[in-house]
């Protein structure tokens, strides 16, 4: 094992592991209330509501008899109803022995199916609906960016800039700026040069001005497990050179990082007036393909970033949800997606994050700032839902699978039968816990 992975991984432990466990805790607490309450709603008692394993720190009886506590292990989280056998919700086969039917019609085994189904759908649909609305309060928070191109801020850069905040730019290098939908492929297809002309609208006068290629080297965005964050890179630094090479856009530096092929490169960077070097290596990573699928390339882990912050409309509340619904649906096709081309091995199993790697890329966004931090719990809330609902047993999605069972045979399945079942979910979990374990210590 290289202990450096590990350093890498968590860089400000403190910071990581408090940013962490506030993150899971929020999840966890969405998770395990839509359980508590749709259970609730459906007539089934709740013993215990515990946020965290393991020994209780503080405790609190509400009046209908549910234990609220907070346990030592700040890892995840339970409901326990009347009936269950333990946290895991695995059934007690004697749990409404001798207990009259308006009683055991309290408790989960003996609840209707109805009742049992929509209380154990209910934790990931939680998460779902979570991250929905935190992705819609960013879009509400952030707006959309306008279709004409009107700068709302110039950021920082070691380069000579002519534009202000409030110009509305109308074409660059000659070219007419296209409609927003087309401005990506716009930005790729003009020169590469160290200055160019730019015509822009200025208190109601066209003018033109220089200033650098719109995409600069601006480190926008820092990846987890990346030759970026072990080397300390931070969002706002401009990376100016590599090696020998002066770089003008950031499509030059995504060609220069893949013609070194994974050999070390110096990078020259200017951050708030000094310039430093740093040295990094690139690393092989798959990422989605524009035509689906996946693609490997080698990557130092950063996300590029315009010259200039573009001004934004406000979002109406409709198209905010709407846009919070498209990011959940988003998460949960590209997790699909990727679990899928690693059982086929079309990429790595190295892109399967336990919980060591999952804690690094929740300190990671949390440094970059509050939005970012709140994205990321609200992208993890997603993926927590979605991994319940996994047909295996001890998971949300393996009690619906009995219960689906049960609606067809018109019985539950034998105890002995479900017993074994939930066994062979807990060793397929704890395998898939121990092999993102494995690709966070040893997959650089």
């Amino acid at each position: 094992m290289d202990l450096s992975n590990l350093s890498a991984i968590f860089g400000n432990s403190a910071f990581t592991v408090v940013v962490f466990i506030v993150a899971l805790s929020i999840i966890v607490t969405v998770h395990e209330y839509g359980h508590y309450i749709v259970g609730k709603w459906c007539g089934i008692k709740a013993d215990v509501f515990s946020l965290g394993f393991g020994k209780p720190l503080l405790q609190r009886t509400a009046k209908d008899g549910t234990v609220w506590q907070v346990a030592a292990i700040p890892l995840g989280g339970y409901v326990k109803f009347a009936g269950d056998a333990n946290a895991a919700s695995a059934p007690d086969p004697h749990a409404v022995d001798g207990m009259a039917p308006e009683d055991a019609r309290h408790t989960m085994p003996g609840a209707p199916l109805w009742a049992r189904t929509l209380t154990v759908a209910a934790g990931p649909m939680f998460n779902f609906i979570f991250s929905a609305i935190v992705f819609a309060g960013l879009l509400l928070s952030t707006g959309q960016v306008k279709d004409t191109l009107e700068i709302a801020e110039v950021k920082p850069v070691p380069f000579e800039v002519g534009l202000q905040s409030g110009d509305t730019i109308v074409a660059i290098a000659g070219m007419p700026v296209p409609e927003l939908s087309q401005m990506g492929d716009f930005i790729e297809t003009l020169p590469r040069a160290a200055q160019m002309d730019y015509t822009v609208e200025r208190d109601g006068t066209e003018l033109t001005v220089t200033g650098p290629h719109p995409f600069p080297v601006i480190v926008g965005g820092i990846t987890p497990k990346s030759a970026a964050r072990d080397a300390r890179l931070q969002v706002g630094d401009v990376i100016t050179k590599v090696d020998d090479v002066t770089l003008n856009s950031f499509y030059e530096l995504r060609d220069v990082v893949a013609a070194a092929e994974g050999n070390e490169m110096t990078l020259t960077v200017w951050r708030d007036g000094e310039t430093f070097e740093s040295a990094m290596t690139a690393r092989r990573r798959d990422i989605p393909a524009d035509g689906g699928g996946f693609e490997t390339r080698w990557l130092i882990g950063i996300y590029g970033s315009t010259l200039y912050t573009p001004a934004t409309d406000p979002v109406g509340i409709g198209s905010a949800l709407w846009g919070g619904v498209e990011g959940v649906w988003s998460v949960i096709t590209g997790s699909l997606s990727g679990l899928y081309n690693m059982i086929v091995r079309n990429i790595s199993a190295c892109n399967l994050t336990g919980a060591v790697g999952m804690a690094g890329a929740v300190g990671t966004m949390a440094s970059q700032g509050i939005d970012s931090y709140i994205n990321v719990i609200a992208f993890l809330s997603t993926a927590i839902g979605l991994i319940n609902l996994f047909p295996i047993p001890v998971l949300d999605g393996g009690h619906l699978v009995f219960y689906a069972a049960e609606a067809v045979r018109g019985k539950p399945l034998p105890d002995r039968a479900v017993g074994i079942m939930m066994t062979i979910g807990l060793v397929i979990v704890l395998f898939f816990m121990t092999m993102g374990l494995v690709s966070d210590f040893f997959c650089t």
